[in-house]
């Protein structure tokens, strides 16, 4: 892990979108979208970035509903980038079988893999597993407390309300790394702020809109608890998950990434009962210093991001590439940007900071 006093670690997050081209309507089976993240991960890894992380989704226009498995892919083909769920929709999933698929990620990278844990911001995955939206928060908070049993020690003895219980039983394989890393992802929610610093985990908001400044108050809220509870918040990392791509100029970045991002959103937005479509001006408002996307050159995406760092003393920042389908060599292209151009401005400028 980079030190948090004077470093930040960049990274790639994505859902593996299939949706439509918003040009020509084709769309790309999962199989490209899977094979596409391998080379994602091997050419982020071979440019310097610091962490590839995958969201996990189970349905159409998404083909990542096994992360670990995609990571583990790309894991013996890389040597030392970070590989991480984002998220791990835990509370529909069983805590043993997550901790032993990312304990074999672990393996097969020697110790790059982590978990972020989260409730998820779709649920289609309660209905597919069997689980009652009912049971929303208490689902979370119990895999949570079995997930992380099981990963401090080999044999568990745990009950519960929503699996069987496990009674004096071992958990296989072990990860390399002790303890294997457990985020808490959150979107926005006090109560997830207040449980990662609680338990002294590290913790993830994704900032999809508004202004990121905002998160202030709950990166202090997230201090505060650890605090209480005999953390030291220094040593506790913070990432942000945000929207955005990188363009040799911010025009040509811009508008490479306004149809694929308008279509998906508008897709959203119309599942949620969104009362306005995503247009022009609401995505170049984002595009703004202060906005929520992080579209542009090297040099303007890598001053969004030194802004962040001082607004909330973010350790990790994760630039999700892409929202909705574009070009894969775009795609490509984005990411030899960030590890090549944009990390490298912000790193010189944080050493820069820290010597003063």
């Amino acid at each position: 892990m980079a030190d948090l006093a004077a470093n930040m670690e960049i990274g790639i997050s994505t859902f593996l979108e299939t949706t439509p081209d918003p040009i020509t309507g084709a769309v790309m089976s999962h199989a490209e979208r899977l094979r596409n993240a391998v080379e994602e991960i091997v050419l982020a890894d071979q440019v310097g970035l610091d962490v590839y992380g995958i969201g996990e989704h189970h349905r159409a226009d998404y083909a990542g509903t096994s992360p670990a498995v995609v990571l583990a892919a790309a894991a013996a083909m890389t040597k030392r980038i970070r590989l991480t769920s984002a998220v791990t929709v835990l509370s529909s999933d069983d805590p043993v079988r997550v901790y032993q698929a990312f304990s074999t990620l672990d393996g097969i990278s020697n110790g790059r893999a982590e978990i972020m844990a989260g409730r998820g911001s779709f649920i289609e995955s309660f209905p597919l597993f069997g689980y009652s939206l009912d049971d929303y928060e208490e689902l979370f908070e119990e895999k949570l407390e079995l997930l992380l049993a099981i990963r401090e020690s080999e044999k568990v003895t745990w009950r519960g309300g929503h699996r069987p219980a496990i009674d004096n039983l071992a958990v296989y394989p072990r990860s390399v790394q002790s303890p294997l890393p457990v985020w808490i992802a959150s979107g926005g929610n006090p109560e997830s702020a207040v449980r990662a610093g609680t338990l002294g985990l590290p913790i993830a908001f994704a900032i999809i809109g508004g202004m990121p400044e905002s998160f202030a108050p709950l990166v202090a809220l997230y201090k505060e608890a650890a605090a209480r509870a005999g953390h030291d918040p220094s040593k506790l990392s913070i990432a942000t998950h945000s929207h955005g791509f990188v363009g040799d100029t911010t025009e040509q970045a811009a508008d490479s990434f306004f149809l694929p991002t308008q279509a998906q959103m508008n897709v959203i937005g119309r599942e949620r009962g969104w009362r306005q479509n995503y247009n022009r001006d609401a995505y170049d408002a984002a595009r703004s210093l202060r906005g929520a996307l992080y579209v542009g050159d090297p040099e303007y995406v890598a001053e969004k991001i030194l802004l962040l760092r001082k607004n909330l003393g973010v350790t990790r920042f994760f630039l999700h590439v892409n929202v909705g389908t574009m070009p894969h060599r775009e795609v490509l292209h984005a990411i030899e940007l960030l590890g090549t151009k944009v990390a490298p401005i912000v790193r010189k400028e944080l050493a820069r900071n820290e010597s003063k």
